[in-house]
């Protein structure tokens, strides 16, 4: 529903495992979106995360993403997930 309205999603996860089957997860149920961590090289973080302001893609999956200091506008949904 917030996708629908333009907005974006981030989902922190506790293991770079964990970010890359999620994201696998969601895209096969047809939602846009790209996972973030440190096997990720600089200019591509930049990259995804400037793709993500554009609306390239909807959710962005990741490792500590509230540690980035990221300040998202766009993002109006933060799900923590733990297991």
């Amino acid at each position: 529903e917030r996708i629908k309205l333009g907005d974006r999603v981030l989902v922190t996860t506790l293991t770079k495992r964990m970010s890359e089957n999620l994201t696998e997860y969601l895209g096969e149920h047809g939602i846009r979106v790209r996972y973030l961590h440190s096997d990720i090289d600089t200019v591509e973080r930049v990259e995804i995360i400037r793709d993500l302001r554009l609306g390239k893609f909807d959710v962005l999956v990741g490792i500590n993403l509230l540690r980035e200091g990221l300040d998202m506008p766009e993002v109006s949904l933060v799900a923590i997930l733990d297991a």
